[in-house]
């Protein structure tokens, strides 16, 4: 994958070294944006292998809103044991459950997003509106010495992306996002994959995803990443009718580890291979085919339904994750 590889070059190049929270220096550098067509294949890095199955596990894991490691692990991922249970700060932290627990993380956010309304007691309309909507009241609270109407309801922002790309497909609103500032210190760690926008093309039935990330482990989580965004894309246009077209990688702080130099510059000295293939499983219903829409399908998945056809790769590279 070149652009992969451009994108550690430039690092290397025009970074700067900097100290951070994991005590393991970065040469960061600010602003780095990817750009795939997903009609030339899919953007799995080559010059090592990808542990394609783990992350398939861990975005299965985001689709059902997982918040432990132990879930993950289910799923053949065990990226998020270091963070559940050897962050220091998290270990230490009042909103820690206990072992392998990771609080509303990701998927959480993603698909049971908490929204909370506090309404004067007497809007009746206000609060009808709500309820139309699917808020619940939770109870009568005084606030500013008034009587008000608490009310709930779990927001499940990916649903409704695929609600508008079904039902309004020329919106330019068609988003989702983790970065919930209510929640961030319940977090083991604050999403780094942020902002996810679903862009269609009703004329040419064509779907493309801008995925914004605010600080990337060019090293270890940006091949992770990159497959995770491209196969979401894939999902969703399968589940609402399109073929799968751009998917643009926005990178606000983009980094490497002082710990992974050594391997990012091997791969620098190995070719680039041929783009595999993603193929989704066959029990996937296809809008384009069946005329039904089937969202439920978000929680149905296995790992197993994403398979990468034609991977070839060089030999392994590892080095550790800093947390």
């Amino acid at each position: 994958m070149k652009a992969y590889l451009d994108l550690v070059r430039s690092i290397f190049e025009q970074g700067a070294w900097q100290d951070n929270r994991t005590g393991v220096r970065t040469l960061s550098l600010p602003g780095a944006c990817l750009r795939f067509d997903l009609r030339q294949g899919f953007p799995a890095v080559t010059t090592k292998r990808l542990a394609f199955k783990a992350a398939m596990g861990e975005l299965v894991g985001f689709l059902r809103a997982a918040d432990s490691a132990a879930d993950f692990r289910a799923l053949g991922c065990r990226v998020w044991d270091q963070n559940a249970n050897e962050n220091r700060a998290w270990l230490d932290s009042p909103w820690r459950d206990g072992p392998d627990d990771l609080g509303p993380v990701y998927g959480v956010q993603w698909r049971q997003w908490p929204a909370y309304k506090l309404l004067p007691a007497d809007a009746a309309a206000r609060i009808e509106a709500a309820q139309a909507r699917g808020y619940r009241v939770v109870g009568p609270v005084q606030d500013g010495g008034a009587p008000h109407v608490l009310l709930y309801k779990a927001v499940d922002q990916l649903r409704a992306c695929l609600d508008a790309l079904i039902h309004d497909p020329g919106s330019r609103r068609i988003l989702f996002h983790g970065w919930n500032w209510a929640q961030i210190e319940e977090m083991a760690l604050p999403p780094c994959h942020l902002l996810y926008q679903f862009l269609a093309n009703p004329a040419t039935r064509e779907l493309s995803l801008c995925l914004y990330i605010r600080s990337n482990d060019v090293g270890l989580g940006t091949p992770f990443n990159l497959a995770e965004g491209a196969a979401l894309t894939h999902l969703v246009a399968r589940l609402t009718g399109y073929e799968p077209r751009w998917f643009t990688y926005f990178i606000g702080d983009a980094h490497i580890y002082e710990t992974h130099v050594d391997m990012l510059r091997e791969q620098l000295d190995r070719e680039p291979l041929p783009a595999p293939r993603l193929h989704l499983s066959d029990r996937i219903p296809a809008y384009a085919d069946t005329g039904r829409y089937e969202p439920e399908w978000l929680e149905r998945l296995e790992p197993a339904d994403f398979v990468l056809e034609g991977y070839r790769h060089h030999p392994p590279l590892t080095a550790p994750m800093a947390v």
